[in-house]
């Protein structure tokens, strides 16, 4: 009797599924200790829908074909040396920040969910985590493929693992993913899977792929696109996770609630520096910050919480207050850059009269009144030979470890500044949000790694500054920061295009 032929779906199950065994001489829930401890309930894990149903010999298969491309195309931008068809030497300071503030969360991401796939009894859970961690390592490998050609031509690439456990800016991302890492395996999924995959990730990826097309950045370009169609699964696991969560027990709900709440404002913290590279650092832009906010979450982000509504899930906290900081937090990034440029692994610049004129445009009821006359301020010190550099090191929030260079909404003329007492010390935030989450959760925000208390207490290099960037940090003075006016990148440019 001939074989029976199975379909997909039983190909599938047998392949993912099937694979799962019974406990005989071990407690279930011993082999999975952490699936209890934060009060989620799972009732039935077959419940858990897989909507892409690929099996680990398709995913080789699917990745291969993509590899075979994506070299392809880094090989044929070398060879043609794409250096030289970027729009801007200033470009290139947008890569450095994404390598060295994005890339190495990807591998971040990818520790987590191997760790986390290892935590839950559901096997579709098991499967799914598996391949995005598998992901999330091909993302690092491939970008750091594509921005290694710059380091051949460009100063500021050369440090960027080391830099990325140690400079100032860059312990925003890192303890994103640090905080994300050390939560239980459903707080990670809610965190990273859908607060950031499904929520936020197109303010990261759809105007960071579109700047580098705009820019002439065929590399960046190629990896973007290389990573989509693992996004588009990521982000189904996102919806997923949190539809799972919600129609498994009516106690998750107020649980996913608090987590959504948290890793909305964690997540929309870590993107001012997706602002800042938006409005200020891609010489042909894209679409303002503000815009950006409107179509991927105002719009896209309010569409998916009246959705969720009938699961009694409600939009994020403090989305109205991000509404209204969308006015601002890129000008107030990219001024806080500016101002300690001395101490940044890239080139910091000010805006050219037709950026100021655009960022007018873009922003017709705050960029004028409140941050034009800045820039011309900076525009005339540098025309004295002043070019301001602030020698002081800023106070960082506990929570997210930014400078607290945000403002108060009704008057942002005023930093805004929250605190509280711990066991008799106190301790700042830059925010509502960051103090509520603070406060929720005190003795893991208490260990928090916040450059500026190490360096005054010695633990980061010598007692001078410039001992910190040169010995800890690794940065070249003069080369890898400072004003992009007169530095060796423009230089280097300048002589590539026969520009005076």
């Amino acid at each position: 009797m001939a074989a029976k032929k199975l379909n997909l779906k039983e190909k599938y199950s047998m392949l993912t599924r099937d694979l799962d065994w019974e406990f005989s001489y071990q407690d279930r829930k011993e082999a999975f200790p952490m699936e209890e401890f934060e009060g989620i309930k799972i009732t039935d894990w077959s419940k858990w829908e897989d909507p892409f149903r690929l099996t680990m010999d398709a995913y080789w298969k699917y990745q291969a074909e993509k590899e075979k491309k994506l070299y392809a195309i880094f090989d044929a931008f070398s060879q043609n040396n794409g250096q030289m068809n970027v729009s801007d030497p200033r470009y290139l300071n947008a890569i450095k920040l994404f390598l060295t503030g994005i890339s190495p969360q990807e591998y971040q991401a990818h520790q987590g969910f191997a760790h986390i796939g290892r935590q839950y009894g559901g096997v579709g859970a098991r499967v799914a985590c598996q391949m995005q961690s598998i992901d999330e390592l091909r993302h690092v490998q491939t970008q750091v493929h594509a921005m290694s050609h710059y380091n051949k031509f460009f100063d500021g690439f050369q440090s960027w693992t080391n830099m990325q456990d140690r400079v100032w800016y860059l312990s925003v991302p890192t303890s994103f993913f640090h905080d994300a890492r050390s939560a239980g395996p459903f707080e990670f999924l809610v965190a990273i899977g859908f607060s950031f995959e499904y929520v936020l990730t197109n303010l990261l990826f759809v105007p960071f792929m579109s700047g580098a097309a705009y820019n002439g950045d065929m590399a960046t370009v190629t990896f973007g696109f290389s990573a989509q169609s693992d996004e588009a699964r990521h982000m189904t696991l996102g919806l997923e996770v949190i539809k799972f969560l919600l129609e498994q027990h009516e106690d998750n709900v107020p649980i996913v609630q608090k987590w959504i709440d948290k890793w909305f404002w964690r997540g929309t913290r870590l993107l001012t520096l997706v602002a800042m590279m938006m409005d200020y650092m891609l010489p042909n832009k894209v679409m303002s910050w503000k815009e950006a906010w409107e179509v991927y979450f105002e719009e896209a982000g309010g569409a998916l919480f009246k959705d969720l509504a009938r699961y009694g899930i409600r939009i994020p906290k403090y989305a109205d207050l991000v509404e209204q900081e969308k006015e601002h937090v890129s000008h107030q990034a990219w001024w806080t850059f500016y101002t300690h440029g001395h101490a940044t692994g890239f080139h910091t610049w000010i805006p050219t009269d037709e950026e100021l004129d655009w960022l007018s445009e873009k922003y017709p009821d705050t960029f004028d009144k409140y941050y034009r006359p800045r820039w011309e301020l900076a525009r005339k010190l540098e025309a004295e030979g002043k070019r301001f550099y602030t020698k002081a090191l800023p106070q960082l929030c506990t929570t997210c470890q930014i400078p607290m260079l945000f403002t108060e909404m009704d008057d942002p003329t005023q930093i805004a500044y929250r605190d509280t007492l711990y066991k008799g010390d106190r301790y700042h935030f830059c925010s509502d949000g960051c103090c509520d989450i603070f406060k929720d959760e005190p003795e893991k925000y208490v260990q928090s790694w916040l450059p500026v208390h190490q360096i005054l207490q010695g633990n980061c290099g010598g007692p001078s500054v410039e001992q910190v960037l040169s010995d800890y940090y690794q940065i070249n003075v003069g080369a890898d920061n400072m004003d992009m006016k007169g530095s060796p990148d423009e230089k280097r440019w300048k002589n590539w295009k026969g520009v005076a």
